[in-house]
């Protein structure tokens, strides 16, 4: 309590920077392993409710548990989620492959890059 009888001074603004700070991550974290746990297809509604049980009684240990045992997987299923909306993107805005290569071999044509460019760049549109 004693921090309170001094005023503002610098020391309580950085406490308190660094209490909001703190608390912005831990909403953060909490909205991000949520959204992943709730996206997942591969548990059951019950696991689901059992981690947010567990939450509700013991968050920070649960959110951390989370983390730590569900990272990998929350990166993989945020790189799926990733590509599918570049598949999706790519898919209105008509993008095809074919009409990328006949650009790169026009740009070739002109002089614009290399033939060394031109089979990087055309292989990493066939993957």
């Amino acid at each position: 309590m004693w921090f309170f009888q001094e005023g503002f001074t610098y020391r309580n603004f950085l406490l308190d920077a660094l209490t909001i700070f703190f608390l912005i991550v831990w909403f953060w974290l909490l909205i991000t392993v949520a959204s992943d746990l709730f996206r997942r297809h591969d548990i059951s509604g019950w696991v689901k409710a059992m981690w947010v049980i567990g939450w509700i009684v013991l968050p920070y240990i649960f959110v951390l548990a989370y983390l730590i045992f569900q990272g990998r997987g929350m990166a993989e299923r945020s790189a799926q989620q990733a590509r599918q909306a570049r598949e999706d993107l790519r898919n209105i805005a008509g993008f095809s492959v074919a009409d990328e290569i006949e650009k790169l071999a026009r740009l070739k044509q002109a002089g614009s890059i290399s033939d060394a460019e031109f089979t990087r760049l055309r292989a990493r549109l066939v993957q």
